[in-house]
């Protein structure tokens, strides 16, 4: 039996955000949980929605996604062995192109800085000026 596929859009914690938009800063590993920096580019729905500067052409703040409770991060078939920490010791930045959950507990991310699949609970988006 094969897991459900959903995307980035179908998740509550990414409503009104265009990932594919966003861009990915840096990649830390605090305790267990994954945190990802990014500049998270808004819709005007969105609560936290500003006008965009006269430079840009949308809302992007500062943001990360934390994917709590980390268990395992690989970015290629030689990760099976190392630690989370080497891993995303490697990962550059860029632009998102996807984000999906592949199954109970696996994410996977692409962009820019290749395919990345994490193993983690649900993740969760924090605007970084935000203090909730």
């Amino acid at each position: 039996m094969s897991e459900e596929v959903t995307s980035w859009t179908a998740l509550r914690e990414f409503k009104h955000t265009d990932l594919k938009q966003s861009f990915v800063l840096s990649w830390d590993l605090l305790s267990d949980s994954l945190q990802i920096d990014i500049d998270l580019c808004l819709h005007p729905e969105h609560p936290f929605y500003e006008a965009p500067r006269p430079a840009e052409k949308a809302c992007f703040r500062p943001a990360h996604i934390e994917f709590p409770n980390c268990s395992k991060i690989l970015a290629s078939p030689r990760d099976r062995d190392l630690a989370p920490n080497e891993v995303i010791h490697a990962l550059g930045g860029g632009r998102i192109n996807d984000l999906q959950r592949t199954g109970e507990g696996k994410y996977e991310i692409s962009g820019k800085f290749g395919q990345v699949v994490i193993f983690a609970e649900r993740p969760m988006v924090r605007l970084k000026d935000q203090r909730t």
